[in-house]
This record gives C-alpha cells, sequence and structure tokens, in this order.
C-alpha cells in the first residue's frame, strides 16, 4: 500500500514539473546520488519505496513535500498536479439565498437519525408520513391513465388539466382567463421560479411578506431581484402591514406578493384587507403574485377570497395545486393561472412561455389525475370541520403551546402551520437557530426558526401539526418541559 502511494505520487510530481525517469537519473548523477534505471524504474511501478536519502533527492529534485511525496501526510505543500487543480464553488448568487425549511437545522436532525436516534419531524408540511392519504379515485384514476402518459404533454399541460383549472378559476371569480392562460408544474415551487426568472432583471425589486415562504426569497434572489420585505402584524391577526407595504415601494419595485392562506402564520386574509393591497398596486402600476396553495384548507366557517377576483384591470398571477387539498406533495402538481389585464404584460408572458417551453412539461401523470381531483370529492372537506383530524389537531396544540408560560400565539385559521412567539427576555433567547439546535439535541424534535422564514427577530418558530393529537401530545410534554430548564447564552 505503501509503494503504491509513494508511486501514485512520484508520477503526479513528475508530471506536474514536466520530469521523465531519464531525467531524474540525470540530475542524480549531477548531484552525486547513486540513482540507476533499474530503481527509479521500480519506485515508479510501486515495487519498492527509496531509502530516506534518496526520498529527500526526489522530493527536492521535484519541488514537492518530502512526507508528502512518502505518503505520511494526506496534503502537502506540493505544487504538482493535485494542489494546482481548480476548485470549483458554488455560484456567488446563492451567497444571500436561504431556504432553512431544509438547512442546516435539518442537516443535523438527518445526522442524528444516522446515528440510531428518533427525531419527530414537525418542519414540513408533507401529509403522507401522518397517515393522511390520498382519495382512493385519485388513484384509480391515476393508474387507469398511466399507459397514456408515457410522452410529453404540450409544454402548459394537458388539455383536460388546464380545463379543469379554467373552470376552477371561475368559480374563484378570476377574470380573463383563457385555457392558454393556464400553466401546470412540478408543484408550485417550479413555478415560483419560473416566474422569477420571467419577471426580475439585476436590481429590480420585489415585495415579499415577513415572515414568508423562503422559496419567493430565494428564487427573487436568484433571478437577479432583491427581496424587499414587508412586515406582517402579529398584533393584527398577521395581516399585511399595508403602511409598511407603502413605505417600502420604490421606482424598483415591479410586484408584490402574498401568500394567502399564509405559511407560517396560518392567516387567511378578509376581502377588505385585500382590496386595500389591491388599491397600492393600482396607485403604483404592481404585478400581483398570490400564493394560495392552502386555499382549500380553511377552518372555522371562513371563505378563501382569491384576490385575483378583486382587480380585473391588473395583471395577476395566481398559484395553487393540489399537494395539500389532495394529499399527494409527492406527485408535484401544481398550476398558476395568468389573469386580468394581459395586455401590460404581453412581453412577459412571452417570457414565462419560452421558460416553460425550456423544461418541456411538467410531470405527466399527475396532471392526469387534475380533472379527478378537481371535479370530485376534496379530501380535506371532513378534515377541517370539528371532529376532523386538521382541525381537532389545531385546537390541541394550540393551546397546548400557549399554555406554556413565555409561549403565545395567533390562531391559525387556515393551513396546518402554527408560528408561536417566544419571551425572548424570558429564556434569554438572541439566537433561534440555536434555540432551535438545542431543542432538536435535547429533545429530539426538528422545529424551523423564525429566522428560516425571513422573520428578523429571535422570537418565533414554526409547528406542523399534521401529526395525530396523540403524538403532539408527547411533543408539547417535551416542549414544555424544554422551556422549563431552558436559558440561551
Amino acid at each position: 500500500m505503501a509503494g503504491e502511494i509513494f508511486a501514485d505520487r512520484l508520477r503526479l510530481a513528475m508530471e506536474a514539473r514536466g520530469k521523465k525517469q531519464v531525467d531524474l537519473i540525470q540530475m542524480a548523477k549531477e548531484r552525486g546520488v547513486k540513482l540507476g534505471k533499474s530503481q527509479i524504474s521500480q519506485y515508479v511501478s510501486g515495487k519498492t519505496v527509496p531509502r530516506a536519502d534518496i526520498l529527500r533527492f526526489l522530493a527536492q529534485a521535484l519541488e514537492t513535500d518530502e512526507d508528502w511525496l512518502a505518503g505520511r501526510k494526506a496534503e502537502g505543500k506540493t505544487e504538482g498536479k493535485e494542489e494546482s487543480m481548480r476548485e470549483f464553488k458554488k455560484s456567488t448568487k446563492l451567497d444571500n439565498v436561504l431556504y432553512d425549511v431544509r438547512g442546516p437545522v435539518v442537516d443535523e436532525a438527518a445526522r442524528m437519525e444516522e446515528e440510531g436516534m428518533q427525531v419527530l419531524k414537525l418542519n414540513i408540511g408533507n401529509p403522507a408520513p401522518f397517515g393522511f392519504r390520498t382519495p382512493d379515485e385519485v388513484i384509480y384514476d391515476m393508474r387507469r391513465q398511466l399507459t397514456e402518459c408515457e410522452g410529453y404533454s404540450t409544454a402548459n399541460g394537458l388539455f383536460s388539466a388546464r380545463k379543469a383549472i379554467m373552470q376552477y378559476a371561475q368559480l374563484k371569480g378570476i377574470p380573463n382567463v383563457s385555457i392558454e392562460d393556464i400553466y401546470t408544474g412540478n408543484g408550485v415551487s417550479e413555478l415560483i421560479n419560473l416566474c422569477m426568472s420571467a419577471l426580475l432583471d439585476d436590481g429590480d425589486e420585489i415585495l415579499i411578506p415577513s415572515p414568508d415562504y423562503p422559496l419567493w426569497t430565494a428564487c427573487a434572489t436568484l433571478a437577479g431581484g432583491k427581496a424587499v420585505h414587508y412586515i406582517c402584524d402579529e398584533q393584527a391577526e398577521w395581516y399585511p402591514d399595508l403602511d409598511d407595504i407603502r413605505k417600502k415601494i420604490t421606482d424598483r419595485t415591479k410586484a408584490i406578493v402574498i401568500i394567502n392562506p399564509n405559511n407560517p402564520t396560518g392567516a387567511l386574509y378578509p376581502k377588505e384587507i385585500l382590496l386595500q393591497i389591491v388599491e397600492i398596486a393600482r396607485q403604483h402600476q404592481l404585478m400581483i403574485f398570490s400564493d394560495e396553495i392552502y386555499d382549500r384548507l380553511v377552518m372555522d366557517g371562513l371563505e378563501h377570497v382569491s384576490i385575483a377576483s378583486l382587480a380585473p384591470d391588473l395583471f395577476c398571477v395566481t398559484f395553487s395545486g393540489l399537494s395539500k387539498s389532495h394529499m399527494i406533495a409527492g406527485f408535484r402538481i401544481g398550476w398558476m393561472i395568468l389573469s386580468g389585464n394581459k395586455r401590460i404584460a404581453r412581453d412577459y408572458m412571452e417570457g414565462i412561455k419560452m421558460l416553460s417551453n425550456m423544461r418541456l412539461c411538467s410531470n405527466v401523470p399527475a396532471q392526469s389525475i387534475v380533472q379527478t381531483a378537481l371535479g370530485g370529492h376534496q379530501s380535506v372537506k371532513s378534515y377541517i370541520v370539528p371532529g376532523g383530524r386538521i382541525y381537532d389537531q389545531r385546537e390541541f396544540i394550540f393551546k397546548a403551546l400557549t399554555d406554556i408560560p413565555g409561549i403565545s400565539a395567533v390562531k391559525p385559521k387556515a393551513a396546518f402551520y402554527l408560528f408561536p412567539k417566544i419571551d425572548v427576555k424570558r429564556f434569554n433567547i438572541t439566537d433561534d437557530e440555536k434555540f432551535a439546535l438545542d431543542l432538536l439535541r435535547d429533545k429530539k424534535i426538528l422545529l424551523i426558526h423564525g429566522g428560516g422564514f425571513n422573520w428578523k427577530q429571535p422570537d418565533h418558530f414554526r409547528v406542523v401539526y399534521l401529526p395525530r393529537v396523540e403524538v403532539l401530545r408527547e411533543a408539547a410534554e417535551s416542549i414544555a418541559d424544554f422551556f422549563s430548564y431552558y436559558r440561551q447564552g
């Protein structure tokens, strides 16, 4: 083994210096070192290793580190080929990109699991691991159509899927939508990235809520734009702070993003708030992006209003999909609807079309069940009323966490997230990521800290309340115990 390592490194150093065996023999002769042709041949082939004086000569002749050449250390100060190889680094465009929903705390959880520990994952809205099942009709129809889904669809999606989405848009009151204005995607995530890339030039600004779903900020940043965060006000049911929005609009602002129902807060925006956002967009000629993936997960007898239905004179892009409403996050099926005043966005729409064509199409088997899903049984309806799993789990976790001294929260009205507030003075918390890591290591519970949602203060965390009540009860008891002794610093 030592001979092989030495031989490999000798050949590497010889190649880097442009030296052949005969060159080394000549150099040895000039320096009075006995080195024959058969010796150097054996060194190069790995059959033997040189004694100390020959090793020293070879290192000097090849201008490399003796210990490295001998294999006594992994790295040496050799100027050979190994050290001079180009290092490939990530793009600087990623320097300001954050996606802690799958970030450092999650990486630590993965490490713990590899060591055999069990971690309760309350970090991501993934229904399947918690026993939520896709409607049988959806699975049946996909199976029946699989052989018809082997080829590409058109870039914007199957006709049947887009027709069903168009009819859904009509039911939501979204104006001026044709079948050509609908694009399917591999989840809403892909379409957000596509839309940001098509819109933003370097330095363009886009208003995004804080807290946000971090993919919005990440995609805007990657596209070269500047994400400007407007505050959602916890004291006002987590509704957007309209004055803060107005203050942050500049001549570089192109669009405003709303997430309604909201992730991570679970807020549902009333029509009155939406109308005021529309008026601001109208005054400043902004495009509206509305992420409505949770629009069918609304509780307490409330109704979701699509902002596009209130803005026929503005250009709007509305996002939704089946991942949450039909518990099929892994199928990756989302869509976007272009609506309103399309005349002012013709060139942008050409950009969307170009980028959509470049990815050929979205997942065709998943597209094939859109018509079934939107036209048939809505799988979440039984979950979001009293006695239903999501409703009862919300009721439990809200009370259990707000009963902990130093923890408060606004009760969510939609989705399946709670965004509690921590009394940071009580627990001396200055670093919310450290808090999340400490909780993970102490109690094996994985949560995402508020900073992961572009919330600037270290005083919040998000809980996914998809597990059954008995699991949430154990989690809440563990969290309560953690806060009974935790002090940071």
